[in-house]
């Protein structure tokens, strides 16, 4: 885009284009479990987990917590990690039954499913991508966003 040229508005960014964007961070730049991102000072983009990529995605740069986004950017981080536990409720589910055998959690937990000591970077990343396309699937009908 030239300076002289306007810049497009009224383009919505979807869930899905945000987790397509976290799984494209992980291929390029590694992915990480225990914490957000790897634990680095020397490089602007650490490996990260699933929701650190998300993230990313979401602002551009590295997130610590999500309570450090604007309002308009945490609404569409939330949005982008909802479709994700939706996608994993529904294809990976994990959920914890306490000692009594009563459920704690109804959804699954993209922190401990990424922190999941047998998961691969390569399930994490297809299931982002997997996500995105049943959020595409569910809410656009006829094509396109």
């Amino acid at each position: 885009m030239k300076a002289t040229q306007n810049p497009a508005t009224g383009v919505r960014v979807t869930p899905a284009d945000l987790l397509r964007c976290a799984a494209l961070y992980l291929r390029r730049h590694g992915w990480h479990q225990g914490t957000y991102y790897a634990p680095t000072t020397d490089i602007l983009t650490p490996p990260a987990c699933a929701a650190g990529a998300i993230g990313i995605a979401t602002a551009g740069h590295r997130v610590e917590h999500f309570s450090q986004l604007d309002p308009s950017a945490l609404a569409d981080y939330l949005a982008a990690m909802a479709a994700f536990v939706d996608y994993l409720d529904d294809h990976a589910p994990v959920f914890h039954i306490d000692e009594d055998g009563y459920l704690l959690d109804e959804h699954t937990s993209p922190y401990s499913w990424n922190d999941d000591p047998a998961r691969t970077a390569e399930q994490v990343i297809t299931a982002l991508d997997a996500a995105a396309d049943e959020w595409d699937r569910l809410h656009n009908q006829g094509g396109g966003n």
